[in-house]
């Protein structure tokens, strides 16, 4: 009789095969944050590798929002929206969303993730058609996995890649779902190409927006607004909180029917405890000033134009990238290791992204700028890049 497999042997073999291809991942324990500056292991860093855009996770209106929501109702909602864990807050932030970006009703979940779980697993099923472009967040092509949908991935921002794919199956009900701003690349969907196929091949667009909400187009309506779309050309839209709002949870636009389906259907939101309502306040006041303080757009783009300008006169590859994330493709998973520790040691935390998180032979670093940053910071940043870059032969 063959002895049954050992839980504990595999997990030991995939720690040793990860040490081996330099893929292992250590996190890094913060013990203290003001502004653009990390201190970890007793070290000032100045960090490059946060998704807080416009600086509001530490902003004092949001905060003294979130403080005093918490005094007025708790640190918890006490069950699943369902049951009895929907609050005026949760529905007034919900309101003030679907306001802003003009569609009918917003679902407010926990997470991004949950959202595109729950959008994906609520909509589709067995027989039914999902196509993503291949470098879609890990949570839209889970989310279509859990639906047990048939998953379709088409080339990065191939759009009659993926009007092949959808006519591939014409009988099934689809989605076409994409990212806005690719969280790796840095790079924008093609969203009215795939606005017109969508609507010619009877699919619905979907598009999670967590890198672009807040930080592009009028008033930081993100990529649907820069490609001048609206509800009626995107029937689904996904907006995490995490990034440019500096908070937690995300938010699903869409018209009466889809998201009132999602809210009774979806099991990562029936089955949890909702968000705190607290932090849906706090949501609330960080929009207000996403909306009303432009400079901050206004002064990351200018950042984000002065790290480009300064790299890549000096011939460092920074991939064509025009939003926060700006990376800086190394290729070998060990060499990006060193590059990342090498800057650390100039006083530098600029994370190194690994397989899986991109593919085998494009690991990179991921630079990230923020509202918080100074042009000093960004210029001693490019200055050291340099310095490393040339130390460890990366070049375009």
């Amino acid at each position: 009789m063959t002895p049954r497999p050992r839980l504990g042997d595999r997990i030991a073999a995939a720690l040793a095969a990860r040490d081996a291809a330099s893929t292992r991942r250590v996190r890094r324990r913060i013990e203290s944050r003001e502004g653009a500056h990390v201190r970890i292991d007793g070290r000032e860093l100045v960090n490059f590798c946060s998704n807080d855009y416009l600086g509001l996770s530490q902003h004092l209106e949001v905060v003294s929002a979130l403080q005093e929501a918490s005094a007025h109702h708790g640190i918890g909602s006490s069950a699943s929206a369902l049951v009895c864990g929907y609050h005026d807050e949760h529905a007034a932030l919900e309101s003030e969303f679907a306001s802003w970006m003009g569609y009918e009703r917003a679902l407010y979940f926990g997470s991004g993730y949950l959202a595109n779980l729950a959008a994906m697993q609520s909509l589709l099923g067995p027989g039914d058609l999902c196509v993503q472009d291949k470098l879609n967040h890990a949570c839209l092509l889970d989310g279509a996995r859990l639906s047990f949908c048939d998953l379709k991935r088409y080339p990065h921002r191939d759009a009659e890649a993926a009007l092949r794919q959808l006519m591939s199956e014409p009988d099934a009900a689809a989605i076409l779902a994409t990212d806005g701003v690719f969280s790796m690349d840095g790079d924008l969907a093609p969203l009215r190409d795939l606005a017109l196929l969508a609507r010619a091949q009877d699919a619905l667009l979907y598009v999670d927006d967590a890198h672009g909400i807040g930080v592009i187009g009028p008033e930081g309506r993100g990529s649907i607004s820069v490609a001048n779309l609206g509800a009626r050309e995107v029937p689904l839209l996904v907006l995490p909180l995490g990034k440019a709002f500096g908070g937690q949870g995300a938010i699903v636009l869409g018209s009466n029917a889809l998201i009132g389906h999602i809210a009774e259907t979806a099991r990562p939101y029936l089955f949890t405890t909702a968000p705190p309502p607290a932090m849906a306040a706090a949501m609330r006041v960080s929009l207000r000033v996403a909306r009303s303080e432009s400079w901050r757009r206004a002064k990351l783009i200018s950042l984000v134009m002065r790290l480009r300008r300064l790299t890549l006169n000096e011939g460092l590859p920074l991939l064509e990238s025009y939003s926060p994330i700006q990376p800086l493709v190394v290729g070998d998973n060990a060499r990006a290791l060193a590059v990342s520790a090498a800057l650390e040691e100039e006083g530098f935390l600029v994370g190194a992204i690994r397989p899986p998180t991109v593919a085998d032979g494009q690991a990179r670093l991921r630079i990230t700028l923020s509202a918080l940053h100074t042009e000093a910071d960004v210029d001693a940043l490019a200055a050291a890049l340099i310095r490393v870059c040339q130390r460890f032969s990366v070049e375009a």
